[in-house]
């Protein structure tokens, strides 16, 4: 899908400049995440170009597949997790939104297990949010698998 993006006008132009020069004198102070980035700081302000650092946002897709841990003849797909990670409950969101016809569900060893050791929230709380079913290994229920 392509985009085209409208022309900035001159005065949109100097507005945004001046917006971002008025940043740039707020915080002198800007903590740049390497020597390169303070190094093409200092070169645009030596010219006179005015910047705003780390000041939007934009978000992207990467394109993965996912292999389901158990696929049943019912085409429900079963996730066995014992310690369930920040980057899998992305995955998973993730999967859901790509294919939001799955039925999707999990099962954990320990589902009262909190997602950190800073949070209250568990597993099956986790999952409670975001609407995805789940169990315990040692109660799963039988019309799950039939």
């Amino acid at each position: 899908m392509s985009m085209t993006k409208k022309k900035t006008s001159k005065d949109e132009s100097l507005e945004w400049a001046k917006k971002a020069y008025a940043k740039l004198k707020e915080s002198k102070n800007i903590k740049f995440r390497s020597k390169l980035e303070e190094n093409i700081a200092s070169l645009l302000e030596g010219l006179g170009i005015s910047y705003q650092y780390e000041s939007e946002k934009l978000s992207y897709t990467i394109e993965h597949n996912y292999t389901p841990d158990f696929v049943l003849p019912n085409y429900t797909y079963l996730e066995a997790k014992g310690y369930w990670a920040p980057e899998d409950r992305r995955k998973i969101l993730n999967v859901k939104k790509s294919n939001p016809q799955i039925d999707l569900r999990m099962v954990f060893q320990a589902p009262y297990n909190t997602i950190s050791k800073k949070s209250k929230t568990t597993y099956a709380m986790w999952c409670e949010k975001h609407a995805i079913p789940w169990t315990s290994y040692h109660n799963i229920p039988l019309d799950w698998l039939i």
